[in-house]
């Protein structure tokens, strides 16, 4: 069987010769000048020899061409702007799986559980298990938000609705929505910075104060004097310490960032081991933070402490000591001053708070 072109369409069945007598057949697309295949793990038989290969031979061509005319439909319905009858009647979650199935940026863990919180909130909320994208609406994605400001505290929601609309953009751009359903709509981030942060005094206090697990204690320290993230204190290994510089590529944004330790912060890390072992031996976050909960109450400190008010703490108190805010955010690893801006409010806060403890004068009518 030679090779051959099936029909002069914009997705064309072509053949390529494989190993032990047999064809594969793939679609060869042009659309909007750019050309692109996708194999279809369907195969013939070069030269058949038999009714059954015959006949195999036929069943696969038709089978072929089904594939070939559903992906034509879709090219074309996407450059009219209308969705295509198979996307419309797709499940979004199974988009959404298959999207976290080629995901492999750092952050999968949360889209993998933004993905759960949907489909719960489907479930609690519509009482559904599928939903076609002709389905996912303005009102819907807004009553998902709601659903998670409702659910959660501080950052979570909005970082898990900021996960869900980069499935939602990139299914737009791949033609399951004529319009981007979720882009004028945003989750705020209710976090109460103020609230969280240590001050010198708390940490001092912590120092002093004896932990249940001595690990947590010199993880959460260590976070306290640079900044880092539970997810990269428990990953950090040896490879990421040259003499007094922690260079880290974060978890969260992939962004290097690069922190100067402190003499507190090469304490806490002891001696040197080997290059890929990990510096601190920490269980789970929940143990981590119940540990966490129940050493600073011994400490004295009446706060809802949690592992990122160690973020937080490191960028106010650089702040309240004359750090500029550009050199806070190459410290925190910021892709811009936007995300450190946030700090200086609180800075101002603090201000507000420190004067409003002044008595008040009884002036009389001087």
């Amino acid at each position: 069987m030679n090779k051959q072109r099936y029909n002069q369409k914009i997705v064309t069945i072509r053949e390529k010769k494989v190993a032990k007598g047999r064809v594969s057949l793939y679609l060869d697309m042009y659309n909007n000048g750019k050309r692109y295949y996708e194999f279809l793990k369907i195969y013939l038989y070069e030269k058949p020899n038999s009714p059954e290969q015959r006949t195999h031979n036929k069943d696969m061509l038709q089978l072929a061409e089904q594939v070939r005319s559903s992906k034509e439909s879709e090219i074309k319905h996407t450059d009219f702007g209308i969705l295509s009858p198979v996307k419309k009647r797709s499940n979004f979650l199974d988009y959404y799986q298959a999207y976290l199935d080629n995901y492999k940026k750092k952050d999968k863990r949360m889209l993998d559980a933004s993905l759960v919180h949907f489909k719960n909130f489907l479930i609690k909320e519509y009482n559904k298990k599928t939903i076609a994208p002709i389905e996912i609406t303005g009102t819907l994605i807004t009553r998902y938000k709601d659903y998670l400001l409702l659910g959660f505290k501080g950052q979570t929601p909005n970082s898990y609705f900021s996960r869900f609309k980069k499935v939602i953009k990139q299914a737009y751009k791949e033609g399951f929505f004529v319009k981007n359903p979720a882009e004028d709509i945003s989750c705020p981030n209710q976090e109460n910075i103020t609230k969280a942060i240590v001050s010198f005094d708390e940490i001092k206090a912590l120092v002093k104060t004896p932990c249940g697990n001595p690990e947590v204690k010199r993880a959460f320290l260590f976070c306290l004097n640079t900044g880092l993230r539970f997810v990269d204190i428990k990953e950090l290994t040896w490879r990421d310490i040259d003499n007094d510089i922690l260079k880290v590529d974060q978890q969260k944004t992939g962004k290097e960032a690069v922190i100067y330790l402190n003499s507190s912060a090469l304490k806490l890390l002891g001696k040197t081991g080997e290059q890929m072992k990990k510096i601190f031996s920490l269980p789970t976050l929940d143990s981590c933070l119940r540990t966490l909960k129940t050493w600073t109450k011994k400490a004295g400190i009446q706060k809802n402490v949690t592992w990122h008010s160690a973020r937080h703490s490191f960028a106010v108190n650089l702040l309240t000591n004359k750090a500029d805010i550009k050199t806070v955010s190459s410290l925190l690893g910021h892709s811009g001053l936007r995300h450190t801006e946030k700090y200086t409010h609180v800075v101002d806060d603090l201000k507000k708070q420190a004067v409003s403890t002044f008595p008040e004068m009884d002036l009389g009518n001087q």
